[in-house]
């Protein structure tokens, strides 16, 4: 039996990612700061589907982070086959209006915490010539977002990553995907503190978590270096700076994000 670890898994697309790998018969250990969360998903995953879930309480944040989770592995003698790199977080408003802190620890989540989990992994991957590797990137990636600029910004990082260790890992038989949702009916927006005027982007459906995953495993399955969820709409989205100049995208992005 495979086992996964998933970051960010006591909600959204970490737990419905748990939810569906479970079903398939996968090996759990879930990854978040929230016990009594991850411990409620555990039990009922191991309930319905009669697989193991293991639960690692771990601020990703936190100095020796990702060491603490490999030496918990380690002792409990716990291989990865699959990784899901999917936790992250954004913030909304202009550069100079934020915290710093905020800015330099959403660089760190979205784009150090999620380096460092996959070079640890991919070690015994490269080794045992198996394994995947699934980072949640977003289509945000693919143009400037201003209001989301650091945001934006670490997840081109993530899809940029992702796509160029599809390559190299080709070789010893891992796969790699940066999957790309669009807006989603998760708990991201208002953590972001998205103006309540903007209940989602302007004219962007939210797509549902399960969707998400569904495409997500899909297109890990099929070997694919990346996919955008979300239907034609996001690939019209992030298609759009293909044929139109970069000024002109991240004008017409800023005036849809901007609220006054």
């Amino acid at each position: 039996m495979t086992t996964a670890l998933i970051t960010g898994a006591s909600s959204g697309i970490g737990a419905v990612f748990a939810e569906q790998l479970a079903a398939q018969g996968h090996d759990l250990v879930l990854v978040a700061r929230s016990q009594e969360k991850l411990q409620a998903i555990a039990d009922q995953l191991i309930s319905t589907y009669g697989i193991n879930a293991t639960v690692i309480v771990q601020d990703l944040l936190a100095e020796g982070a990702t060491a603490n989770i490999f030496s918990q592995l380690e002792v409990q003698g716990i291989d990865l086959d699959l990784l899901v790199n999917n936790a992250g977080f954004g913030t909304y408003g202009e550069l100079a209006d934020g915290e710093l802190t905020t800015y330099l620890n959403m660089i760190q989540l979205n784009i150090s915490v999620l380096v460092d989990l996959t070079y640890r992994v991919l070690q015994g991957m490269k080794v045992r010539r198996s394994g995947s590797i699934l980072n949640i990137s977003s289509t945000a990636a693919f143009q400037p977002i201003p209001y989301f600029a650091v945001y934006a910004a670490t997840k081109s990082f993530v899809l940029s990553f992702s796509e160029a260790l599809w390559y190299e890992c080709q070789p010893y038989g891992v796969k790699v995907l940066g999957v790309c949702p669009g807006p989603t009916e998760t708990q991201f927006f208002k953590t972001a503190a998205f103006p309540d005027a903007m209940e989602s982007p302007p004219g962007q459906s939210l797509a549902s978590p399960a969707e998400v995953v569904r495409e997500a495993l899909k297109a890990l399955e099929q070997g694919q270096s990346n996919v955008v969820t979300g239907g034609l709409t996001n690939q019209i989205l992030v298609n759009a700076g293909r044929f139109i100049p970069r000024e002109m995208l991240t004008k017409a992005v800023g005036d849809m994000f901007k609220v006054n």
